[in-house]
């Protein structure tokens, strides 16, 4: 598996974890549809949650909120359409991205972007 791969496994497990210690209900880890994915799906407070997590090891290349792209929240709201015709029970929903920086002898870094898209 390519590094960047088992960078976004930790990250994912890293956020599962966040997201619990904060009592977010976790429903769905990388729920598909098609060709789209969502990282997280979970709910708190009557809220559902469409959450990109993005995790990086360096930044060289800048902070891994700079890294999600116009696309790739298409691709977040498009798999909510899918998936809230799927479970059409939902009345409230927010996307959001969960940045996760792992630097090598430094604590992890958690930054949560709330309600990308409205």
């Amino acid at each position: 598996m390519a590094t960047h791969n088992d960078t976004g496994k930790i990250g994912e497990a890293l956020a599962l974890d966040w997201f619990e210690e904060r009592e977010y209900t976790i429903l769905h880890t990388n729920w598909r549809h098609k060709n789209l994915e969502v990282d997280v799906i979970a709910s708190k407070n009557n809220m559902l949650h469409f959450i990109e997590v993005k995790a990086i090891t360096t930044l060289q290349y800048g902070h891994p909120e700079d890294k999600i792209s116009p696309k790739k929240i298409q691709n977040l709201i498009n798999a909510s359409e899918e998936f809230l015709y799927q479970y059409p029970q939902w009345q409230r929903i927010q996307f959001d991205v969960l940045s996760i920086t792992m630097l090598k002898d430094k604590l992890v870094e958690y930054f949560l972007i709330e309600d990308v898209y409205e």
